[in-house]
């Protein structure tokens, strides 16, 4: 079975609770296994043997009929969530002022071009992330940039928490 991390996106802000719990029988009902989740911004792990895309499409309809939409669900593996964390750019950067931007496909080749940053952020796109350096942080940044917008991010300690976790279920 593979071992799958979920990244949801728009959960637990702007009105859309989700108890972690919650969240994990929702994962137990479609069949997944092993589920356990991380912080309270919709990060379940869980162990499956369908493919990526329709774990994503399950998880993703299933929030959407508890919801009333869908929230959007970007799935990754192991292997993709430890290579994110191995890959990311700008070493000095802090890792909580470092955010992934994960997407549900890759970033248009023309993703950077409408960037405006004013506070000095700097982003490069490596397939469905986009990583982003906020040298005042992702609060204070005025940062543009819609690209980001079908996506979902997390700082770079929870990435490599969440690879860390996943390296751990795969034994």
């Amino acid at each position: 079975m593979t071992v799958y991390i979920a990244l949801l996106r728009a959960v637990n802000v702007a009105g859309t609770a989700l108890p972690m719990t919650e969240l994990k029988a929702i994962c137990e009902t479609l069949g997944f296994t092993d589920v356990k989740t991380y912080i309270q911004s919709g990060n379940v792990l869980f162990r499956s043997d369908e493919a990526e895309a329709k774990v994503a499409e399950k998880l993703d309809e299933a929030l959407g009929r508890k919801f009333g939409k869908k929230p959007g669900v970007m799935v990754r593996s192991t292997r993709e969530m430890e290579t994110v964390a191995e890959n990311a750019p700008f070493p000095d950067a802090k890792p909580n002022f470092l955010l992934v931007h994960f997407l549900p496909e890759n970033a248009p080749n023309d993703a950077l071009d409408k960037m405006i940053a004013p506070d000095g952020e700097e982003a490069v796109v490596a397939g469905r992330e986009i990583y982003v350096h906020y040298p005042v942080g992702s609060g204070k940044s005025k940062l543009k940039l819609p690209a980001l917008k079908p996506g979902t991010s997390r700082n770079l300690n929870t990435v490599r928490k969440l690879a860390e976790m996943a390296r751990a279920m795969e034994g």
